[in-house]
């Protein structure tokens, strides 16, 4: 019998919230689908479709467990679920929802699913690099994507105005679109272009019309979550992975093209007591191989360790060019040698609440 029959059928001999979880948990096992795009348990991923077809708190669980549903609902939760295990895309692309930091942002597959650990990091506003967060009056976010950081930032910074550069105009439609739902059209700019060099006015040299020839906008806190996965890794993508823009994952031979480019020119862009945060996945080794003298510290967050780091201007003022020769074959070993894919291996948002108690 056709999937959609069979989930049709067992949807309908279900009543309560949490007989569809439980359908769900099972139905997506016995399909194994892939997690990673914002949970990391099957229950979670049910709990996600099922809170979020119902319009009910995403983190709220426990109260709706033995409410009964309508046939309307059933029947809404199935197609989800049937889209789930049939097309493989990302549960997030089939809401249009996706959650950092309890924040709802509108996504689709013009975006990656966000997932960013820099999210969490500024639910703190940086505390361990950023000693005075009303003192940042400038921020920028390289790669914005959905915008999702350039928003979180703007909350994190009050007094701030953020720069938001993609290459992509399908994701900046995507950004705008988040942008205009927190009314932040004011404070954050979006700026289309291939990273630093978007902000560099055509023939002249200045940025963005603000400085003189030649010289760089000057910014307190420059984010960076640039596509970071090795090119045999992408290759070898679950579909679920696959849905989302190669654009946003490609990172090159071994995933640190766009991020050596980063550093190499971040240094012009930051104010004397600026500080680059940037997000490279588990290509710690393969980094500090390629700038065996840069000054470096890495952050840890709640489920990583050593895949962001930060990096002070006046750390970036000094010689930064990568590695030759020996050193960068060495750079290559490390990341061909990683146990795990960087951007994939980055599943988790926090866990829904109360599914443990389904």
């Amino acid at each position: 019998m056709p999937a959609t029959s069979t989930i049709d059928e067992d949807v309908a001999e279900l009543s309560s919230v949490r007989d569809l979880v439980r359908y769900g948990v099972t139905l997506f096992t016995r399909h194994g689908i892939v997690l990673g795009h914002g949970t990391d348990r099957m229950v979670d991923e049910a709990v996600f479709l099922v809170l979020t077809a119902l319009e009910l708190p995403h983190d709220e669980l426990a109260p709706w467990l033995e409410c009964r549903l309508t046939h309307a609902e059933r029947a809404r939760i199935g197609a989800l679920y049937e889209a789930r295990v049939v097309t493989r895309k990302p549960a997030p692309y089939l809401v249009n929802a996706a959650y950092i930091q309890g924040q709802r942002f509108y996504v689709d597959e013009r975006v990656i699913v966000p997932r960013s650990y820099i999210g969490e990091l500024l639910a703190d506003r940086l505390a361990t690099v950023v000693a005075d967060p009303n003192g940042v009056v400038r921020v920028l976010d390289m790669c914005t994507g959905s915008g999702c950081l350039a928003i979180l930032a703007a909350q994190a910074f009050p007094n701030a105005t953020v720069d938001a550069v993609d290459l992509s105009v399908e994701a900046l439609a995507v950004a705008a679109r988040n942008i205009h739902d927190y009314d932040l059209g004011r404070r954050i700019k979006l700026v289309r272009g291939d990273l630093f060099d978007a902000l560099a006015s055509p023939g002249t040299g200045a940025v963005n019309g603000e400085g003189a020839d030649g010289e760089a906008p000057r910014y307190d806190v420059i984010l960076a979550n640039p596509p970071y996965v090795a090119d045999a890794e992408v290759a070898a993508f679950d579909a679920e992975y696959r849905s989302e823009p190669v654009l946003a994952h490609a990172g090159g031979p071994d995933g640190l093209i766009l991020v050596r480019r980063i550093v190499d020119t971040a240094g012009r862009f930051l104010t004397p007591d600026g500080v680059l945060v940037l997000e490279i996945g588990t290509g710690a080794a393969a980094f500090e191989a390629s700038y065996p003298n840069l000054e470096v510290t890495w952050l840890a967050t709640e489920t990583s360790e050593a895949e962001v780091l930060t990096v002070t201007a006046q750390a970036l003022a000094g010689p930064v060019k990568p590695a030759v020769g020996a050193k960068a074959a060495k750079a290559a070993a490390a990341a061909d040698g990683a146990a795990a894919p960087a951007k994939p291996a980055r599943t988790r948002a926090k866990k829904t609440a109360d599914s443990a108690d389904v």
